[in-house]
């Protein structure tokens, strides 16, 4: 376990050396947008996210606007992502329940934001770390991927791979490791095929389940 551990750091070293301007992908400026373009990226790319945001966030500036909406108002806007029937409803749910039981404010706490509508373990993990909340490591096809691979976690369960980073990386690396992976996943990393002669961190994969 120590050695594990001990690569598991070096990994963040490595990426990190490597990607220095590792930040969330996701435009926002307020908490309650950055709890909107989490869940509207669900099953949807930032990029897409990032290019309906802009007049959504306008037409609704905050958590008392859209709990006055209705989804025919709200579909719209969000009509090209993934899923914009059941993320309408969710985000128009959420922030009812922000306003009635939260005093409008986006909560820090993982465990209240996933009582809220449309928000899963993920989501809140994601919200909690950009927002200064609860420690977290929060697991998307990208980290799954990538633990599997790193040799970090054998299991499907996003919830077990989140407590197998966690045993191997200090919680002041959670939030920032959690990113690093990410973009690794994306740019380097890739699902069918990764581009392992140019990872800065091949000499430390034991590349599990790469075709070679």
């Amino acid at each position: 376990m120590e050695s594990k551990r001990k690569r598991a750091v070096d990994v963040l070293d490595r990426l990190e050396a490597a990607m220095p301007d590792v930040r969330i992908e996701l435009d926002y400026r307020t908490p309650m947008e950055l709890l909107v373009a989490v869940i509207l990226s669900a099953q949807c790319t930032d990029k897409r996210v990032n290019m309906v945001t802009p007049a959504l966030f306008q037409r609704f500036p905050d958590p008392y606007s859209y709990a006055r909406a209705t989804v025919e108002e709200l579909e719209p806007y969000i009509q090209t992502c993934g899923l914009y029937r059941a993320k309408a409803k969710n985000i128009i749910a959420a922030a009812q329940a922000l306003v009635d039981e939260h005093g409008g404010e986006v909560p820090r706490s993982r465990a209240l934001l996933e009582e809220l509508p449309g928000v899963g373990r993920k989501t809140a993990g994601v919200v909690c770390i950009h927002l200064g909340g609860d420690d977290a490591f929060p697991v998307d096809t990208h980290v799954k991927r990538l633990a599997y691979r790193l040799g970090f976690s054998r299991h499907e369960d996003p919830d077990k791979v989140e407590l197998d980073m966690q045993a191997l990386l200090p919680p002041e690396r959670w939030a920032k490791g959690h990113q690093l992976l990410v973009w690794h996943g994306r740019r380097t990393c890739l699902a069918r095929a990764p581009a392992c002669e140019r990872c800065p961190v091949a000499s430390l994969c034991p590349k599990k389940g790469v075709r070679t």
